[in-house]
């Protein structure tokens, strides 16, 4: 009999028994792949750091340079292991021509570096992890320009500033430990020494990398604090190894995390699947369940028939699932391999999918179990007389039909139904939800990453040109230049000069550490501040989120900080996000000390119809060497690989969360139908017609799925923005606000869910009969 019933059960729910083992074995793949992804990532930074021999905490310096100094430091430090100071030729970008249509990278937001090979540490390597050689006359390029500008091997590069001109020939490229991922404004060209040499002493800027390895990187932190108070060459911002890391890992980062997120959502509503699906079976075979009870077969013995269907199931799934994962995670880890490279095989990389996918595997099983609990509440002679399980009682709360008189009798059944058995709906409900946040979640993540007021996240004002001003000699008198005719040029709207400067201030161990302080006016061109806000008094500062986090100083805390030999105590007003700069940076409002000065910025908002584009050759041309940057270009060079990345799983989420509504609305309708049967038959009976019927299991599914949509929507603004902020305060953007397309969140893809559960419910419930009661009695 249980064999029978087991056979029975295969031939009548063969789609749903197909549908449900896709679905666990999509939940495996997707958890294997991204559990794989966070592996790999791991270990292949963890070799590209190992081979790169990459510094623990580096000074980037520009001006005047006095090694001398450098050596003396780090030859008393108890802490140094080696160091070394790597000079590099920064290039104007109008001189460079990487792109075989002749245009040069004058619109780049990038810094481009001409460096020789280390030879002590941080060495750069080609696309086999190996240190980068090449011979005269040859350039390696970084791994960013083989993506952004097909920059391809054979292909010429040519340097021409009108007095110096060179061209080299592509020989490979370069996987950068420090300035690898395209977040990090900086990239390194690699010549040969001779080469090097002859263009260091005609054309671009000198700037230094003053490296450090450290004997114990646990007290990393108390060598920042000595190499500052020291008062070390600091023109320039400070990185150190765990920032490194955090920055090439984000975009293939942030991609696992929101597979492994989709994975666990699809996870639950498999489980979700296969309790529809279990509930479904037992109320067809109730009648069944209790003649096997009568006659004395033990309930334990019947429990197990079914969980060794399901679990079969499951098992098989998550085989299928997990060696499927091995065929599709080329296609996600193809952007890592090529700026990381391919992690080496071991026993963890193997072993941690496995365990995931047998892990999604053991909680389908485990549901199973709990579900099939139900069995050991099931009377013998309750079942025969009812012949259903009897869960579905009114509540009594549900509204009379008498009372509604504007409403169609079908509709106002149907919304009855749903707050008369709302137990019954709350798993649907459930499985609406997560469909809706598995929807929204990317969908709003891939529009804040477009958005221009990303920027505000990455410490960059929100203005339609950026004027930037690296250190030099004579950047103070171009800097009044610049001002001056933006003052003049009545096609400008408003700008706002900010400049940065190094400041000492006391720690909390009363040590004198150095700080890059931002100084201007902080109103005109505002940020998003993650706690309080802008500075606008003399003795108020504001601190960014790594900064903020590293002092340990929080909104109304003091800072003593030391300005033109006066010590001055600080509010602190703010907290803001910021990844530029190394992610540490601050803003005050303090005198103008030119002589202190690191760099210049200035935000520039034009007057409406003036062409972006244009403005900005003419003030590149004009303010050269200064770099001016159009932010629609700065963000789609920065983060076009991400946003690339966010589309295809954006595109993948949607596609996902609508066959799961679809799928899960068929599997709860059939139950539905299957315990209405009795209902169904009453209605027609009594002169309801077919339509009438599938109108009311209509407006169920929709009535459902709009409060799942509702409810989806908040959780996704709220638990999903908190992920995607916690996810990013790694390199510095902590609290992040979802940008939200209203017309797309809250019209476009709530009506693409409700046209597909509303033709799923009228196929579902086309197998409806014209039953009578009297047939029913006698069927």
């Amino acid at each position: 009999m249980l064999i029978q019933m087991l056979r029975r059960d295969f031939r009548r729910k063969k789609s749903i028994s197909i549908a449900l083992f896709i679905f666990i074995s999509i939940s495996a793949l997707l958890v294997a792949s991204g559990s794989n992804m966070l592996m790999e990532l791991t270990q292949s930074l963890n070799a590209l750091f190992k081979q790169s021999k990459a510094p623990h905490f580096v000074q980037m310096h520009a001006g005047e340079l006095n090694e001398a100094e450098v050596q003396k430091f780090a030859s008393a430090h108890d802490l140094v292991e080696d160091y070394q100071v790597a000079a590099m030729v920064n290039v104007d970008g109008s001189h460079l021509y990487l792109k075989q249509d002749g245009e040069s990278e004058e619109q780049s937001v990038m810094d481009h570096y001409f460096v020789m090979q280390n030879e002590s540490f941080d060495l750069l390597l080609d696309t086999g992890n190996k240190p980068v050689r090449v011979e005269r006359g040859e350039i390696a390029v970084p791994v960013y320009y083989k993506q952004q500008s097909n920059v391809s091997i054979g292909d010429t590069i040519k340097l021409s500033d009108g007095a110096f001109e060179r061209e080299w020939t592509v020989a490979g490229y370069v996987r950068d430990a420090q300035m690898n991922a395209s977040i990090v404004h900086s990239k390194r060209f690699v010549l040969h020494p001779s080469d090097w040499a002859a263009l260091s002493q005609r054309t671009g800027e000198m700037e230094y990398l003053i490296e450090f390895r450290l004997k114990d990187q646990g007290m990393l932190q108390q060598f920042r604090s000595d190499y500052q108070a020291a008062s070390m060459p600091s023109k320039g911002p400070s990185v150190d190894e765990s920032l490194f890391k955090a920055l090439n890992a984000l975009t293939d980062g942030i991609l696992a995390a929101v597979i492994i997120l989709v994975s666990l959502l699809l996870s639950l509503v498999a489980i979700l699947c296969l309790r529809y699906t279990l509930i479904a079976a037992m109320e067809e075979d109730y009648r069944e369940i209790g003649i096997m009870k009568a006659i004395g077969i033990r309930p334990k013995t019947i429990k197990n028939m079914y969980l060794l269907k399901y679990s079969a199931l499951a098992v098989l799934a998550a085989i299928i699932g997990y060696a499927a994962s091995w065929g599709v995670n080329a296609l996600f880890t193809s952007n890592m391999e090529l700026y990381l490279g391919s992690a080496p095989r071991s026993l963890p990389l193997l072993a941690v999918p496995l365990i995931a996918s047998a892990l999604v595997c053991a909680i389908v099983i485990g549901c199973c179990k709990l579900t099939l609990r139900a069995f050991d509440r099931v009377s013998a002679v309750e079942a025969l007389r009812a012949g259903t399980l009897g869960e579905a009682r009114s509540s009594g709360k549900a509204p009379a039909l008498h009372r509604s008189r504007w409403m169609p009798v079908p509709v106002f059944l149907g919304m009855r139904d749903v707050l008369s058995r709302f137990k019954m709906y709350r798993l649907l409900l459930v499985v609406f939800i997560i469909s809706t946040c598995i929807m929204i979640v990317p969908v709003n993540l891939l529009n804040t990453f477009k958005s221009p007021s990303f920027n505000t996240y990455m410490g960059i004002e929100r203005s339609d040109l950026r004027i930037d001003m690296q250190y030099s000699e004579q950047v103070t008198e171009e800097f009044m230049r610049v001002s001056q005719t933006l003052t003049n040029d009545a096609d400008v709207e408003r700008f706002s000069p900010i400049f940065a400067s190094a400041f000492q201030y006391v720690n909390s161990d009363g040590a004198m550490e150095e700080m890059a302080v931002e100084t201007g006016d902080f109103s005109l061109f505002p940020l998003e501040y993650a706690q309080g806000r802008a500075p606008v008094e003399e003795n108020e500062i504001a601190l960014s989120y790594l900064n903020g986090k590293d002092m340990g100083k929080k909104v109304g805390d003091r800072i003593r900080l030391h300005v033109d030999g006066t010590e001055k105590e600080m509010t602190v007003t703010g907290i803001y996000q910021d990844v530029t700069n190394g992610g540490r940076t601050a803003k005050a409002v303090l005198p103008f000390l030119p002589d202190q000065v690191i760099r210049y910025e200035v935000s520039v908002d034009l007057k409406e119809g003036v062409p972006v584009r244009d403005k900005m050759e003419q003030y590149a041309k004009s303010f050269y060497p200064a770099k001016v940057t159009d932010l629609e270009g700065y963000l789609s060079q920065t983060l076009g690989n991400t946003i690339h990345q966010l589309r295809l799983l954006t595109a993948v989420a949607v596609i996902v969360a609508i066959l799961i509504a679809i799928l899960i609305t068929a599997l709860f309708l059939q139950m539905a139908v299957a315990k209405d049967a009795a209902q169904i038959a009453i209605m027609r009976s009594i002169g309801f017609s077919l339509p009438a019927i599938r109108i009311q299991y209509v407006t169920r599914a929709l009535l459902v799925l709009g409060i799942g949509i509702l409810f989806g929507t908040i959780v996704s603004n709220t638990a999903g923005q908190s992920l995607a902020g916690l996810i990013l305060s790694f390199i510095g953007a902590s609290s992040i606000k979802f940008v939200i397309n209203p017309v797309q969140a809250y019209a476009g893809l709530p009506l693409v869910l409700m046209a597909a559960v509303a033709v799923t419910t009228l196929l579902s419930i086309a197998s409806i009969k014209k039953t009578t009661i009297t047939e029913w009695n006698a069927g």
